[in-house]
């Protein structure tokens, strides 16, 4: 049975992804929002958004960041705006899933509502650790490209030790770096400690800034306060992992003249094919098992 597939939006991650997806078999993939991409992919049918027939698709691929508040689909190869409507979802049929970075309240009410399976990608541990890797590689490039002193030998605070947390923490350590890692569970800071890492409670983290040249924030609340830049020697360097608006009071940060960036998305930025890949594999065992299903 053949599955039909549309991929609506994108950037370049997407590329690699759909590349992966035309060795599935039985399955024939719709493009949409990549009209402005100059190199073109042979077998596959791009089309405007209102070409598509919602009905007849097994399953929607959406961009990482999936839609706004308002249904509306971000894209970076075209100039046309794309709208998924309540209207739109219901159209679907209820076999058929949806693929998408990360969800918002929209997005998971109005297919639940419609009683549509929604995978975001990005929740899932095998896709968060795989894509782990190029975010630590990202943020030794940009602690590379900011700082003037070598990352060896060098202090360093992770604040956070997640699935993300955990290999920036790993990597830096493995590059000579004098690695201390913030945590809230008693069982990570046990963790931390048996890794051969400085383990620091959470609510500690002020008490050790001071000696810090790289903090690193990989969780999504506001945990690097004013207090804990205060400590900050001038030299030092935030990096925010964390997704958007980040954990670090930026506005302090600037005011007290420490430099802190808020880097999103470095997988698609370092590595947009091994990032593409990762979640190709996974949609492709998603379709590879719906097809066995059915």
């Amino acid at each position: 049975m053949n599955q039909l597939v549309a991929v609506i939006g994108g950037d370049a991650r997407y590329l690699e992804l759909i590349r992966q997806l035309q060795t599935l078999a039985d399955t024939s993939i719709y493009l949409v929002g990549f009209d402005n991409l100059e190199q073109g992919f042979t077998g596959l049918k791009q089309m405007d958004f209102h070409e598509l027939e919602p009905e007849k698709l097994d399953a929607v691929i959406l961009p990482i960041t999936g839609t706004n508040s308002e249904g509306d689909v971000e894209t970076v190869f075209s100039d046309q705006k794309f709208r998924l409507t309540d209207q739109w979802f219901e159209r679907l049929k209820d076999s058929a899933i949806v693929f998408t970075g990360i969800t918002n309240d929209y997005l998971s009410s109005v297919t639940d509502k419609h009683n549509i399976s929604l995978i975001p990608l990005f929740n899932r541990d095998d896709v968060a650790i795989y894509n782990s890797i190029p975010t630590a590689e990202g943020t030794i490039m940009m602690a590379i490209e900011h700082t003037d002193y070598t990352i060896h030998s060098s202090r360093v605070i992770v604040v956070g030790f997640g699935r993300v947390g955990n290999t920036v923490a790993n990597k830096f350590s493995a590059l000579g770096a004098k690695v201390s890692v913030c945590a809230r569970s008693i069982m990570d800071l046990a963790r931390i400690t048996e890794m051969g890492l400085t383990a620091i409670p959470l609510d500690k983290l002020h008490e050790h800034t001071d000696e810090c040249d790289l903090l690193i924030n990989t969780i999504p609340a506001q945990v690097v306060t004013k207090k804990s830049i205060q400590q900050l020697p001038p030299h030092a360097f935030i990096i925010d992992l964390a997704s958007k608006p980040g954990g670090t009071d930026f506005d302090y940060a600037q005011q007290r003249g420490i430099k802190a960036t808020l880097a999103r998305s470095l997988p698609g930025i370092v590595a947009p094919k091994t990032s593409g890949k990762i979640m190709a594999d996974v949609i492709k065992q998603f379709l590879n098992n719906r097809e066995e299903r059915l």
